[in-house]
This record gives structure tokens, C-alpha cells and sequence, in this order.
């Protein structure tokens, strides 16, 4: 465990880019903000496999992911990660945001997937600190 000066336990987050999306500017801005706010976070960068996402993710033994899509993959990428850390028994909660897509596909929307949650471009940064600290 990882320990601030009070004594808290620093959570570690995991962000990253997802497929081949080649916008992080949201993604960094998050990162940037959850830093601020105390968390120790590792930002991927751009072009990352769901395979090289949960692999880094067990391998720094985060306590979240946060996946940043804005080509409107979630509904493949999303599942593909879940799928992935439950062949590895990892119960790492997965969250992020970017273009939610709202067109029917053969995938189940990502929140029906066991996404912790999903948020749009527009989220506010104290929102999503406070969700990940609840």
C-alpha cells in the first residue's frame, strides 16, 4: 500500500487509451486532475490493446481503470477489457468516459457490461474525483 503524509492510502488509477482513438487530450487532463487531487496515476498513451491495458493494470496493482474512448468504441472496447480481467481474476473496477455512442449494436451498452460508470465529454472534474473516492 502506498501511504500519504496523513497516513492515507494513495489510490492508484490506471488511464488509458483504448484502440485507435488518437485524441488524449481529455485523458491527460483527467489524469492531470486526479493527480492534483492525490492520486497516483499512469497514463497508457495513445494506441493500447485492451490485452496491454490489463496486463498493465495487474502488473502496477491499480484499484481502477479509466478508459478514454472517443472514437465511439465503447461498446466493443469496454466489454473486451471486462472480459479480459475476469479471465485473469483481477476485480479491478473499469470507468471512463469520451463519445458515448447511443446506436443500437450486437454489443450491450457498456453500463449493462458492469462499467462502474460512463461519462460524457462534459463531465466536471470534482464529479469524477468524488466518484472515484465513494
Amino acid at each position: 500500500m502506498r501511504e500519504r503524509g496523513g497516513g492515507e492510502r494513495q489510490l492508484r488509477l490506471l488511464v488509458g487509451k483504448v484502440g485507435l482513438d488518437g485524441h488524449d487530450r481529455g485523458a491527460k487532463i483527467i489524469a492531470r486532475a486526479l493527480r492534483d487531487a492525490g492520486f497516483e496515476v499512469i497514463y497508457t498513451g495513445l494506441h493500447q490493446t485492451p490485452e496491454m491495458v490489463v496486463a498493465t493494470a495487474i502488473q502496477e496493482d491499480v484499484d481502477a481503470i479509466s478508459l478514454s474512448i472517443l472514437s465511439g468504441a465503447h461498446n466493443t472496447l469496454f466489454p473486451r477489457v471486462l472480459d479480459l480481467l475476469r479471465s485473469e481474476n483481477a476485480r479491478i473496477p473499469v470507468f471512463g468516459g469520451g463519445i458515448i455512442p447511443e446506436d443500437p449494436t450486437p454489443h450491450p451498452p457498456p453500463q449493462k457490461v458492469r462499467v462502474s460508470r460512463l461519462r460524457d465529454r462534459a463531465v466536471r472534474l470534482d464529479t469524477a474525483e468524488a466518484h472515484l473516492l465513494s
